[in-house]
């Protein structure tokens, strides 16, 4: 059954690494959104009741417990098999998780990206290990204890023992799910457009080297599978069961509709977006649409540590890239599946590029 995606693209302040369609906007501006996200909602023929609903952002830990309530009323399935809501520490109290708890929310995604005090601030992030500790055991007390902790590798005066600090917080808290991305570089963050000019500022000159973000996602592997905590997703890490029901549903083609600023929707088919920029979606802009490329099973699945089974038409059309990767060590064949080695997943861009182009 398919998905829902709620996009909430307001926070309280825009961190250095951001790159998603997110900022710091008026009050007034938020009102007129969130009527223009009810509106989409309620105005959505729903031929289908949807099996997850995903609230992201932006911060929308950050929504008045009222308006999410209202939001989510206006999905149909309640209660879902999986409500996942994103939430920036220092934002969780005692009557959201006590709201959330009640409104059919059961799994929230804390964006901690570090334990380390010294890069908190540096990438404007403003929480210590103590509110995180905090606010799981808040979460815990009405009962949501399907929580995910995410970790970027590669933030500004990371070094191997500040990464193996965070991964020990880990250790301690026991998280039901961690999420760990390697720092993008590109035009649409700050930190990103300072690195690509060779400047200083939000410590650019102080990420570490391409080598040094590949060793730290390596030794997170090591040590999340330790704790049990299973890669199922390159960037992806679970508890057997606990793994994003909602995420997994992009990596496997099946259908979502996504509602608000730059959401994305999918039938199997078309893919479909609503306009980037909030002001674009508040004024009614047109989205746009395209279809699915026949490629996209091959490096969307292949985030998937099951890899994917293809086709015989699949194998004809992909013959030259697949045996090239196979001789190269980046996929490997398993009893009729294909999926990336070790190597592949530090080197998947290239691989997904290729089926990309073929």
């Amino acid at each position: 059954m398919p998905g829902v995606y709620l996009s909430y693209p307001f926070c309280a302040q825009k961190c250095t690494y951001c790159n998603f369609a997110s900022g710091v906007y008026p009050r007034e501006r938020e009102r007129r959104y969130l009527a223009a996200l009810e509106r989409e909602v309620r105005g959505h023929r729903w031929e289908w009741r949807p099996e997850t609903v995903y609230f992201g952002g932006g911060t929308p830990s950050n929504l008045d417990p009222a308006a999410l309530e209202e939001l989510l009323e206006a999905i149909p399935g309640r209660p879902w098999q999986e409500a996942t809501i994103e939430a920036a520490p220092g934002s969780v109290t005692a009557e959201k998780a006590r709201a959330w708890a009640s409104a059919g929310i059961g799994r929230v995604s804390l964006g901690v990206q570090s334990f380390v005090e010294a890069e908190i601030r540096r990438i404007g992030r403003k929480h210590t290990p103590a509110t995180v500790v905090r606010e799981m055991q808040i979460l815990a007390q009405y009962g949501i204890v399907n929580a995910n902790i995410d970790l970027i590798a590669g933030l500004p005066g990371q070094t191997a023992a500040s990464w193996r600090e965070s991964l020990d917080w880990i250790e301690r808290l026991q998280p039901a799910h961690v999420s760990v991305y390697m720092l993008e570089i590109d035009q649409d963050s700050r930190l990103g457009k300072e690195i690509l000019h060779r400047g200083a500022r939000y410590g650019a000159a102080e990420v570490p080297t391409d080598d040094q973000i590949a060793d730290f996602y390596e030794e997170a592997v090591e040590r999340l599978a330790a704790m049990g905590i299973r890669r199922y997703e390159i960037s992806n890490f679970a508890r057997p069961g606990r793994e994003s029901r909602h995420n997994l549903k992009y990596w496997k083609l099946e259908p979502y509709v996504g509602f608000g600023a730059d959401a994305h929707s999918f039938d199997g088919r078309v893919r479909r977006r609503n306009p980037e920029s909030l002001e674009d979606y508040l004024n009614a802009a047109a989205g746009g649409e395209d279809r699915a490329d026949p490629g996209e099973r091959f490096y969307v699945g292949l985030r998937l540590m099951e890899g994917i089974r293809p086709t015989a038409e699949e194998r004809a059309r992909f013959d030259r890239p697949i045996r090239r990767f196979l001789d190269a060590g980046l996929l490997e064949s398993a009893a009729g599946a294909l999926r990336l080695t070790g190597r592949g997943v530090l080197l998947s861009n290239e691989v997904f590029q290729e089926f990309l182009t073929v």
